[in-house]
C-alpha cells in the first residue's frame, strides 16, 4: 500500500514552507507523522510530490529515517508535465491543481494509494481505517473519503475552507459541498460566504482519501479537455475532489465515507504552529510516539 503525500503549496498565509516547518520535539515534518502512522498500518511505499527544488532537500531530510523495507520516492509537480497528446506554450505561474499533483506520481504508484496532505495531522485512526478499506475492498473501482467532524476542524485564527460531506443512509458519498469561510460563532458554524449554519457535526473532508490507479487515467483525459480551454487555463485547476466526484457521477468510481475517528490538526495560519507544536509534544508523552521519531 501506498501512501501520497502532497507538499508543493507554497505556503501563503502561513508566511513560509510549513511542510518543511520542524514541529516535532526533535525537529520532525508533521507530514512525518503520518508517514509514521502509516507504515505502522502495513503501508510500505511513502511518495511526496513537491517543487523541484525541494527535492534533493527532501531525499536528504529523510536519509535513513524510514524502516528498512519501505520504499521511498519523491516526485515534482512540473507545469511541463503533460499529457503525450497535449501542448502548453503559455504563461502560468499556478501549478495545474491537487489533481494533477496525484497524476505526477502516475509512474511510481501501481496499486492502492491514500492521498493526504503534507501539513495536515489525520491522526492513528484515520489510518488505521485507511488501511483496514484497502484491504477488505476487492473492487477496483471503491474509492473512500475520510471523514472528519467539522467542529473538530477549525481554527481559532481565522475563517476555513472545508468540503462539507452529502451522504445517502449508508454513508456512501454523495458529493462533497465547498464552504469557503466556515467559522465558530457560538454554538454553530457559519459559512460566513453564503450565511449557511452548520451543527458541527457534519463530516467533512480534510483531503484524505483513497484512491485505485484507474484515477491517472480519468485524471489524464479531463487534463487533455482542460488544456483546450483557454479559460480554464488562465484561471483554473484541477483539484482532486472535483475529479473524484466527477468519476463518481459518471459511473466510474464508488466512493465511501469512513468516519475517521481521529483528531486532525494543520498549520494554515502562522499562528496554528504553537498548538501543532504543543500537540505533537504532548502526543509524543501520551499516544505512544517516540521520540526521536525514527530510530
Amino acid at each position: 500500500m501506498t501512501l501520497l503525500l502532497m507538499a508543493a503549496g507554497r505556503g501563503s498565509r502561513y508566511g513560509k514552507l510549513k511542510q518543511f516547518d520542524d514541529l516535532g520535539p526533535q525537529g520532525e515534518f508533521l507530514m512525518e507523522f503520518s508517514m509514521y502512522d502509516a507504515i505502522e498500518n502495513g503501508f510500505d511505499h511513502i511518495v511526496v510530490i513537491t517543487q523541484k527544488e525541494n527535492i534533493d532537500f527532501l531525499k536528504e531530510h529523510m536519509a535513513g529515517r524510514l524502516p528498512e523495507g519501505v520504499k521511498f520516492d519523491v516526485v515534482s509537480q512540473e507545469l511541463t508535465d503533460l499529457p503525450a497528446s497535449s501542448t502548453f506554450e503559455g504563461h502560468r505561474e499556478k501549478p495545474w491543481g491537487t489533481a494533477h499533483a496525484v497524476w505526477s506520481a502516475r509512474n511510481v504508484i501501481n496499486g492502492p494509494f491514500a492521498v493526504i496532505n503534507a501539513d495536515d495531522y489525520y491522526g492513528k485512526n484515520a489510518f488505521v481505517a485507511a488501511s483496514n478499506f484497502i484491504k477488505n475492498s476487492t473492487d477496483d473501482t471503491e474509492f473512500a473519503l475520510m471523514g472528519y467532524t467539522l467542529k473538530d476542524t477549525l481554527s481559532e485564527y481565522g475563517s476555513v475552507s472545508r468540503g462539507v460531506c452529502k451522504m445517502d443512509a449508508d454513508e456512501n458519498f454523495i458529493s462533497v459541498d465547498e464552504r469557503l469561510k466556515l467559522e465558530k460563532q457560538g454554538d454553530i458554524v457559519k459559512d460566513t460566504d453564503t450565511e449557511l449554519e452548520f451543527t458541527g457535526d457534519e463530516l467533512v473532508s480534510m483531503n484524505f482519501w483513497v484512491c485505485r490507479p484507474s484515477f491517472f487515467d480519468y485524471v489524464e483525459n479531463e487534463f487533455e479537455v482542460f488544456l483546450k480551454d483557454e479559460d480554464r487555463i488562465k484561471n483554473s485547476e484541477l483539484y482532486l475532489p472535483i475529479v473524484i466526484q466527477d468519476m463518481y457521477a459518471v459511473d466510474k468510481a464508488k466512493v465511501r465515507v469512513v468516519p475517521a475517528n481521529s483528531n486532525w490538526f494543520g498549520v494554515t495560519y502562522s499562528e496554528d504552529r504553537q498548538f501543532a507544536v504543543d500537540q505533537l509534544q504532548a502526543m509524543t508523552q501520551e499516544d505512544g510516539y517516540k521520540t526521536p521519531l525514527w530510530n
